[in-house]
């Protein structure tokens, strides 16, 4: 199977256009926030509909000091995954999603989680994220891009993988998680394949 994208090189910057914090005058401000081009083909005969999971594998564990200016997030401080995008029971007619398809702006309190006609949109960790801030505390579903904090030492690396499963819908209901997605396809997937692109807002990151 192989995954392609117009927007997203392999190994290099995510374009700001695809990002929910992009660089401004005064510091970090939302960005455009639009969900990349992505293109499959190649799947095995069987499969019956695919997943795509976009995970920073490079958040830090602990957010305590995040977008703090007196003070930095070391390079080798502890890091954890964060969603970005979760998309289920992908129809197996589709074999393509065009840029700003899922998200196309930043939205307060977020997009539902639920059908659309290019799959179910789940929960990415920015549900949890804001979930402490009243102007920006909701339901985050689908794609929400990288707002990666400003002091962190290193490049964060975002993973996207498409999965190509053995069934039609992994009944999952309308609230799941990545988490959830990654417990449900164990046993189910027939083929994956991956784009991995970086970004930062610390000029320094490395």
């Amino acid at each position: 199977m192989r995954l392609t994208s117009k927007t997203i090189v392999q190994d290099q910057p995510i374009p700001p256009e695809c990002a929910l914090g992009v660089a401004g005058p005064e510091g970090p401000q939302p960005g455009p926030n639009r969900s990349p081009h992505l293109a499959w083909s190649g799947a095995p005969a069987t499969t019956k509909s695919y997943v795509i999971l976009a995970v920073d594998i490079d958040a830090p564990a602990n957010a305590d000091d995040a977008n703090k200016a007196d003070r930095t997030i070391p390079y080798d401080a502890p890091r954890t995954d964060f969603y970005h995008w979760v998309l289920a029971d992908i129809p197996v007619s589709r074999a393509e999603l065009s840029e700003g398809v899922d998200s196309d702006c930043l939205k307060a309190k977020g997009k539902e989680p639920g059908h659309t006609p290019h799959g179910e949109r789940g929960l990415n960790n920015y549900t949890e994220w804001f979930k402490s801030d009243p102007e920006m505390s909701g339901s985050y579903g689908g794609y929400d891009g990288p707002w990666p904090p400003f002091n962190d030492e290193r490049q964060h690396r975002y993973v996207f993988t498409l999965y190509a499963l053995d069934v039609e819908t992994l009944k999952l209901g309308k609230a799941f998680t990545g988490a959830d997605v990654k417990k449900a396809i164990e046993g189910h997937v027939l083929a994956e394949e991956s784009i991995t692109g970086v970004y930062s807002l610390n000029p320094s990151a490395r």
